[in-house]
């Protein structure tokens, strides 16, 4: 992402995110179904599981919520079987955008996706059209004036790829998918907190974005983020006003 925009950009995304807390139990408890159907309920073995509890607890979902939904996933309770499916196209100046849903419905699903990116500007793409722009990593972003030095040790040390720190003096630590948890666990345990801590789709290269077009191009993301099925939305636009 261009460095004088992610802050923002980061900001931005908290503060939707905090405005639907509804909607946000709802992704997590999705997600909590399907990664205890794909690798167990057991915790301690399934670290896409934990990643979605430590969500759970991150919006105040109740603990007997995730208990009766892996319990769900894993058969030992009647419940809804969710699929993911992703689907790609571009946005307003041909930004990339990558969209990543969990349905019991993939007609209903398809058809309220690319009513959005065309009614607001963009178009569907086809299946990896625009995902080889993007690298499936861990990231963590540290704040403007956190301590370089100290995040860059530590990270480094725990196995981290790359430490970049952007133009507006946020801190990004960049991992394998794999080695996420011990990069948390190490910055962590050395008081350091990440105002972001996930495994996403992180832009390689970014698509500047400006004005009436910036104003579009959130449009059509803010729509595409309410879409009920829709656990989360990537794209490689730099938006400033």
């Amino acid at each position: 992402m261009a460095g004088h925009s992610k802050w923002a950009n980061i900001q931005h995304r908290k503060g939707r995110q905090d405005e639907k807390r509804g909607k946000a139990w709802t992704r997590v408890i999705r997600e909590i179904m399907v990664a205890a159907r794909q690798g167990g309920g057991d915790l301690s073995a399934n670290p896409r599981l934990r990643l979605a509890v430590e969500k759970a607890k991150a919006v105040n979902l109740p603990a007997d919520t995730v208990k009766r939904n892996i319990d769900k996933a894993t058969g030992n309770l009647e419940g809804v079987n969710y699929e993911e499916i992703r689907y790609e196209g571009y946005g307003i100046g041909g930004a990339a955008i990558i969209v990543d849903t969990m349905t019991d419905n993939r007609v209903r699903t398809v058809a309220e996706v690319r009513h959005a990116f065309a009614k607001h500007g963009g178009n569907m793409g086809t299946e990896g059209s625009v995902a080889f722009q993007f690298k499936h990593c861990g990231q963590f972003v540290f704040a403007p004036g956190t301590d370089e030095d100290k995040v860059m040790e530590v990270a480094l040390e725990a196995g981290a790829e790359d430490v970049v720190t952007d133009d507006d003096g946020a801190i990004e630590v960049l991992a394998a998918v794999g080695d996420f948890e011990a990069v948390k666990n190490a910055l962590e345990a050395a008081g350091l907190k990440p105002e972001v801590a996930e495994v996403t789709m992180r832009a390689e290269n970014t698509v500047e974005v400006t004005g009436e077009d910036a104003a579009k191009m959130q449009k059509l993301l803010d729509v595409l983020e309410d879409l009920d099925d829709v656990q989360d939305v990537y794209h490689n636009a730099a938006l400033s006003e």
